[in-house]
């Protein structure tokens, strides 16, 4: 398959070399091309033992135009701009994997969410773009760990949001490619949700901080239909 991933930094590229280690032919997308292919970090991650010489590098609208399926990798507060920047007429009809998250750095670190509560950056991004079709995933943890889940020991979690169920099911079976097993997805429902997935990002930056490190996920027990209704810390 084709994938173009929307984004140069360590999560585009991570993701990037996944894709191109399985097989799939990628390309990255970006704003300026020569700029990117000039910088050292961007330079050596081709050059270095992460299978990505052969990944394709373009401007954001050629990139679009290559991609049977788009991965938004960009930064969050950036992503609406940067896909109007790659044209509609290219998105039309495209999976886009949602795995950015609208982080808020204006007022320091640790960053804010914008939006939040009453909207996504998944739904924005598929209000904005009616004609593609919006998964959200893999928002939740390190990039490492997007690709290769047995970086954490044990069963841990990843989530879906999005109104298209066949485009759910292109991005569930690349999540099994990736080494997710099918007991691990856990679809939340439409592109609402996404909502929930972002906003476990306070505490994951909480955790890290805690941790010290990246290597962990989010675990959902008992993960499955049903259960009581209530709401946790609300009355009974």
């Amino acid at each position: 398959m084709r994938y173009a991933v929307l984004g140069t930094g360590a999560v585009g590229r991570t993701v990037a070399a996944r894709l191109n280690s399985l097989g799939h032919e990628v390309v990255i997308g970006t704003r300026d091309p020569a700029v990117t292919a000039g910088r050292d970090e961007f330079a050596a991650w081709r050059a270095g033992e992460h299978g990505a010489a052969d990944v394709g590098l373009a401007g954001f609208a050629e990139a679009a135009r290559h991609g049977g399926t788009l991965v938004n990798a960009t930064a969050g507060k950036a992503s609406v701009a940067i896909l109007t920047e790659a044209g509609a007429a290219h998105l039309d009809g495209r999976i886009l994997i949602d795995i950015a998250n609208p982080l808020d750095f204006s007022r320091g670190f640790p960053p804010t969410l914008d939006p939040v509560n009453d909207d996504s950056l998944g739904e924005r991004i598929q209000r904005t773009f009616p004609g593609l079709r919006v998964v959200k995933t893999l928002n939740t943890m390190n990039c490492r760990i997007m690709v290769d889940p047995a970086r954490v020991q044990g069963d841990h979690t990843v989530f879906l949001s999005g109104e298209d169920p066949e485009a759910k099911a292109e991005v569930r079976a690349l999540l099994h490619s990736f080494g997710w097993p099918e007991a691990s997805v856990l679809d939340l429902g439409g592109i609402e949700t996404a909502r929930g997935a972002e906003m476990l990002l306070p505490v994951w930056l909480r955790l890290m901080g805690a941790l010290g490190h990246t290597d962990f996920n989010f675990h959902v027990q008992g993960a499955r239909r049903g259960g009581t209704g209530l709401v946790p810390g609300a009355d009974a």
